[in-house]
């Protein structure tokens, strides 16, 4: 009887390390001198999964997403999880700009993980099993091959490992 090990492959990030991401911009915000009197605001919607973010300026609101970035890598979040693609919006001296969290794997992204698995190491069982994909072996060494090269891979998503076996 052979030992099989496995793992899941998934997107997703910790609440509470966005929660806290976007909690210690706030605090930023509120001590800066430059964003004295500006009206700027961060909020974290939590059912949306997104960030709205307000200032009265283009480049206030810039510069809030670069610190909530840095927050993001402090916390050890992956800059991939924001969507920055939305345009901002502007109505009268108020600048808007929502920053929508992308997590889970879609049947696409599952696909191309699977097939990049199965191209490279063709003794691994990939099984996608809604959004995430189950990785089995034999070998805990091309588990962690496989993990290394989902690492390494220029995947426009960011990738977590959890479930063990």
């Amino acid at each position: 009887m052979s030992k099989t090990f496995s793992y899941d492959v998934v997107s997703e990030f910790d609440q509470s390390e966005m929660n806290n991401a976007v909690d210690q911009t706030a605090r930023e915000i509120q001590t800066r001198y430059d964003f004295q009197g500006t009206g700027s605001k961060i909020n974290y919607d939590k059912e949306s999964q997104k960030i709205d973010i307000e200032s009265n300026s283009e480049l206030k609101l810039e510069t809030i997403v670069d610190t909530l970035e840095s927050k993001f890598i402090k916390r050890g979040l992956d800059l991939k999880y924001m969507d920055k693609s939305q345009e901002i919006t502007q109505s009268s001296m108020v600048y808007k700009k929502s920053l929508p969290l992308v997590q889970g794997l879609d049947q696409d992204k599952a696909k191309k993980i699977t097939k990049l698995i199965r191209d490279t190491y063709p003794k691994v069982k990939t099984q996608i099993q809604g959004q995430e994909v189950r990785v089995t072996s034999a070998s805990k060494d091309d588990l962690q091959n496989v993990m290394h090269l989902l690492k390494g891979s220029e995947l426009d998503m960011p990738l977590n490992f959890t479930n063990f076996r």
